[in-house]
């Protein structure tokens, strides 16, 4: 498994997790280096690909493995916000890289290559988040405009859009694509993916903000933020799960769920969480422990910089797409094209 990190000193960082005297881990540098003009805003990783994306209006690509430098995407004018790889079920390969930015922009890439199919606006403003439907045929986007869109990615236009009334900062699908989390301050509102239906709201008990989102397995929903913990919520009842309080001494930027990333997981394995403050220092937590006793990070890092966002990856073997292949988006793009 692997760990990407991006920091306001502009460099990205790449960690690989590896076994070290059972049961600790030990996170083994990749890479680190300045790859931004400006501070990295968002990273993105699936597969053996991981992308960053930053204040100076750029996509730098990587390749995990290799630990090599794939090149940058120059088609955004204004700074990146999000970025999320599309993978079809089952496999572990992106097809499309999708991004947003400040402008109120959204772009859809083709991975194989990395080319632009299509850019559109779905927001006056700037687009805070964007989170991608497993199917990867539709996302869900937030923006300071105070709307909630939904994006269909095979034509590369919006779909839907509501009003809020208020400021969301954060949204993000289940690992089912059957609910949706929106953020909004300090509190985190539970939906039907079919019709928004506002199923319950989750609070932080200390009023503090959410700076970071993760959705785990069985309804699990792991947050973190300005009070330093690590809040796993049951979101089929609405209340905490359990939680690792004071994780880290700042607060938290970014949370990772790496459980059953490759999908061959057993039972046997440890049930993975990576975390990662704004002091530089990241964390993998095996959340288990919680339950016995007050847990220790099984493995640590200190990358000695302020990061402001997380990502994990599988570094396991994988299919790759065969000759000829395209993304979904690229298909059925070019089809509606053809009959226009």
């Amino acid at each position: 498994m692997s760990l990407i990190a991006g920091s306001y000193e502009k460099y990205i960082w790449g960690f690989k997790l590896k076994p070290h005297e059972s049961p600790h881990l030990i996170l083994t540098p990749l890479f680190s280096y300045p790859s931004h003009q400006s501070s990295i805003t968002t990273v993105a990783s699936c597969g053996h690909y991981a992308a960053s994306g930053g204040s100076d209006d750029i996509i730098h690509l990587y390749d995990l493995p290799s630990a090599s430098y794939l090149g940058s995407l120059h088609d955004h004018s204004s700074s990146l916000t999000s970025l999320s790889f599309v993978s079809p079920p089952n496999l572990s390969f992106p097809r499309n890289l999708i991004s947003s930015a400040a402008d109120g922009s959204v772009s859809i890439f083709d991975a194989d290559p990395f080319v632009l199919l299509k850019s559109f606006r779905p927001h006056r403003k700037a687009v805070n988040d964007l989170s991608v439907h497993p199917s990867g045929k539709l996302a869900l986007t937030v923006g300071r405009d105070e709307c909630l869109a939904m994006l269909n990615l095979v034509r590369g236009r919006r779909s839907f859009c509501c009003r809020l009334g208020r400021e969301a900062s954060m949204v993000k699908f289940d690992l089912g694509g059957d609910r949706f989390f929106m953020v909004v301050e300090d509190k985190i509102g539970v939906h039907e993916a079919e019709d928004a239906k506002l199923l319950c709201e989750l609070e932080n008990p200390k009023q503090k903000r959410v700076l970071c989102v993760a959705p785990g397995e069985n309804g699990v929903l792991y947050t973190g933020g300005e009070d330093r913990n690590i809040t796993a919520w049951d979101t089929k009842s609405g209340k905490v799960a359990y939680c690792i309080e004071d994780a880290h001494s700042s607060r938290l930027k970014g949370v990772v769920v790496l459980t059953r990333n490759d999908g061959t997981a057993s039972v046997d394995d440890p049930y993975l969480v990576a975390s990662a403050s704004s002091d530089g220092v990241i964390r993998v937590w095996d959340v288990r422990m919680v339950i016995k006793e007050k847990p220790n990070p099984l493995a640590e890092a200190n990358t000695k910089s302020r990061l402001t966002c997380l990502a994990g990856s599988s570094l396991k073997s994988f299919k790759q797409p065969g000759p000829g292949s395209k993304s979904i988006q690229k298909e059925e793009l070019d089809a509606e094209m053809e009959g226009s």
